[in-house]
């Protein structure tokens, strides 16, 4: 047994931070992490060697400022992660290993809205035929990150509202899935997924404070404050969606009127132009056709800008973030949507808090809530079990 304060359980926290160090970055240098734990470099070498020879880490042969380095990253064989994207038309899963890798990914279209069992059915076939495209076992996969398009509660892995996904009333998908698959889940919804990839691989990289806006079946916003998911004590921190715009506008599948998602989300928005274009219009050809210059698309999507800066500004006024990245299909609109946007933040918002902001599109496109979901599953994994043998957390830089 480690007695506090003993040689031994000093090298074992020494361990820890060199392991922790590493999931954080995705990869560093041993001059890298020297700076960042404080350890010297006489003891970050033989640590690195200790871990390298347990199968923890490898090493790399890399440069840093035109010299030779060596670069650390947590080794690819120590397991799989899997990641489970819910979209309210969609179901993408990505599975990924701790070398940064993404050894393979899948989406194929799903009415999530409809029935909970069938997405559930859909999604434990998908994972299964892709653990086996790796090549590697089920007993390989330390957990899976699962993302729905609702509030979850933070507490029990329930979601917090089934007014907006009717067809999943008393289901915990937490518990679902995990009892499908035989693995540890975690869950969270699709925002602060998106939020959570976007800020350690995509257009949010380097900042501390953000909120990701994703515009689709509804309207949901992942914050992230001094670095952090910022979820609120229920799980439902960022339902931008809901923010009331027009009290006597459109009822909401909430209840209230006039909620944002009413004038911004897909349901809502396409039925404005399906006497124009045809009842099999989507967002996706909406937006094909406003970059194309079509007049009512365009305006229509300028309209949804507005109404979302509206929300935006809300959120500027209330956590002043400095960055607001948009995701969803809406994001592919590029300025047409972007301009409104930030015209309506220029004139809603707090003077001090929008010019301090920056309205960006995500940098991940339709991947950025599957990539979240690994990342979910590799933060809360502890440095301490892959040390004991098992796998632990990391946050890498996953690529295909």
């Amino acid at each position: 047994m480690e007695t506090p304060g003993s040689q031994s359980s000093l090298h074992r926290a020494n361990l820890e931070r060199v392991v922790r160090a590493v999931r954080l970055a995705g990869s560093l240098t041993q001059a890298e992490i020297a700076r960042t734990t404080g350890l010297s470099a006489a003891t970050v070498s033989n640590i690195v060697r200790e871990l390298r020879d347990s199968g923890i880490v490898q090493v790399t042969p890399t440069s840093a400022g035109g010299r030779r380095a060596r670069s650390v990253s947590l080794s690819g064989d120590a397991g799989i992660v899997v990641g489970v994207d819910f979209g309210h038309t969609h179901l993408r899963v990505a599975v990924g290993n701790l070398a940064h890798q993404v050894l393979a990914e899948e989406a194929e279209p799903l009415d999530v809205d409809a029935s909970a069992t069938q997405g559930f059915d859909r999604a434990e076939a998908l994972v299964k035929r892709l653990i086996d495209a790796t090549g590697l076992g089920v007993g390989k996969v330390i957990g899976v990150g699962l993302g729905v398009p609702g509030p979850i509660d933070v507490d029990s892995g329930a979601l917090g509202s089934t007014a907006i996904l009717p067809g999943w009333a008393g289901i915990n998908p937490k518990e679902e899935l995990a009892a499908r698959l035989g693995v540890p889940v975690s869950v969270d919804n699709d925002a602060n997924l998106g939020a959570l990839g976007e800020l350690v691989w995509g257009a949010g990289r380097g900042v501390k404070d953000l909120a990701y806006i994703k515009v689709a079946g509804g309207v949901g916003a992942g914050l992230v404050i001094n670095g952090h998911i910022y979820r609120g004590p229920g799980g439902t921190a960022g339902e931008i969606g809901h923010i009331t715009i027009d009290e006597s506008g459109p009822v909401c599948r909430c209840g209230n009127r006039g909620c944002l998602e009413t004038f911004t989300a897909a349901r809502h928005v396409l039925d404005l132009l399906r006497t124009s274009h045809g009842p099999d219009l989507t967002i996706e050809r909406m937006v094909q056709l406003a970059r194309e210059g079509d007049p009512g698309c365009r305006r229509v999507v300028a309209d949804v800008g507005r109404h979302i800066g509206t929300g935006v500004a809300n959120l500027c006024n209330l956590l002043n973030p400095s960055r607001v990245v948009l995701g969803g299909d809406l994001a592919e609109a590029g300025e047409l949507v972007l301009l409104p946007i930030r015209e309506s933040v220029a004139r809603y918002a707090i003077p001090s808090a929008a010019r301090r902001l920056s309205v960006v599109p995500g940098a991940l496109g339709g991947r950025a809530e599957v990539l979240g979901a690994l990342a979910l599953v590799l933060n809360e994994m502890g440095d301490s079990t892959l040390l004991d043998g098992s796998v632990a957390a990391a946050t890498p830089a996953f690529t295909r």
